[in-house]
């Protein structure tokens, strides 16, 4: 069944169909049309920075952007859910087109820009579900939200979504937001991490409830960058660190109609960049964090090579809509 839906929607606009596959998802999640995706997966328990996952296999944030998906995903097996990205109000994203397919290297470059209706409306989405398993949210900064007061929009973000929220991903790693990846360095990485880490303290105490943050990282950094940001990561004391957002690369895909497009390259182009990123964290990281792999991880191979690397938990996104829930069980099995 999906292969023959997927066969249609490829030949379609990216973004159109992207919107249509969600709305279908939506619509469908509480109702007999669930049965076209649910499936059983094994149960292959995972610990990880304090909670207890089903399995290692995870939706990657960004496709879920505004949360209303998440009982549909749930039904396919993953081990846990990740949405967003949210920004504090509402934002269209980037002009269009800004969704491109590459399916001869199986890859996507996006440049969405951080769409979202804003966090209010996620939050609502996210009461609604019936999902009882590990949810993560995705937040960052509003494109209008100057560099020196992205803290600002992350705290009214992570104060929002942290009752709901199983963890809480800080998203300072995507290329499609100006400036957003200068706060992976520094006293800006510094600042924005402490703000949180007071922020995380204070709603424990409020709420009696522990959310871990975890760092969203980008696979454009050096062996010196990845050095830096693995001390800040420890001395700020975060609970854990995704490696990682898709790349500007684009030495893997040179010669393809979309190869000069603007966005972030993922899918199985990113496998050997991220891998070596998620082996350099884990070797600067020494054990004090966990790491959940994604990037370019598109069959089983693909899996057991990133947690050998060092990742605990792994997530998928571009390989997912190229291959369809069968993925899913696949990778679990493995």
């Amino acid at each position: 069944m999906y292969s023959l839906v997927q066969k249609t929607l490829l030949r379609c606009d990216p973004e159109w169909s992207h919107d249509v596959s969600l709305g279908f998802l939506k619509r469908s999640q509480h109702n007999v049309l669930n049965s076209l995706y649910k499936q059983t997966v094994p149960n292959k328990p995972v610990t990880c920075f304090g909670l207890n996952f089903p399995n290692a296999v995870g939706l990657a944030a960004g496709l879920d952007k505004n949360a209303e998906c998440i009982d549909a995903f749930a039904a396919m097996g993953f081990g846990f859910i990740e949405v967003g990205t949210v920004t504090p109000k509402p934002q269209a994203g980037n002009e269009k087109p800004r969704l491109f397919r590459l399916p001869e290297h199986q890859a996507i470059i996006n440049r969405m820009g951080f769409n979202n209706k804003g966090v209010d409306y996620l939050v609502e989405r996210v009461k609604e579900s019936k999902f009882d398993g590990i949810l993560g949210i995705n937040i960052g900064k509003n494109k209008t939200t100057p560099e020196e007061s992205a803290l600002d929009d992350y705290l009214i973000c992570l104060n929002k979504v942290y009752p709901h929220a199983s963890y809480i991903t800080i998203n300072i790693s995507s290329p499609n937001t100006p400036g957003l990846r200068n706060l992976q360095f520094g006293d800006a990485l510094e600042t924005l991490l402490c703000g949180l880490k007071e922020a995380q303290l204070k709603q424990q105490q409020a709420t009696g409830k522990y959310v871990p943050l975890l760092v969203k990282i980008a696979p454009d950094n050096d062996e010196i960058a990845i050095a830096q940001i693995a001390e800040q990561l420890i001395a700020t004391e975060m609970d854990g660190v995704i490696a990682t957002n898709t790349t500007l690369a684009r030495d893997t895909v040179i010669g393809h109609v979309h190869a000069n497009e603007m966005g972030g390259l993922s899918g199985k182009v990113l496998r050997d960049k991220s891998q070596e990123i998620t082996r350099l964290l884990a070797d600067k990281l020494g054990g004090k964090l966990p790491i959940i792999g994604v990037g370019g991880i598109t069959n089983t191979d693909d899996a057991k090579a990133r947690i050998n690397a060092g990742a605990s938990l792994l997530q998928v996104y571009s390989s997912f809509i190229y291959q369809g829930p069968k993925l899913i069980k696949e990778l679990v099995n493995a």
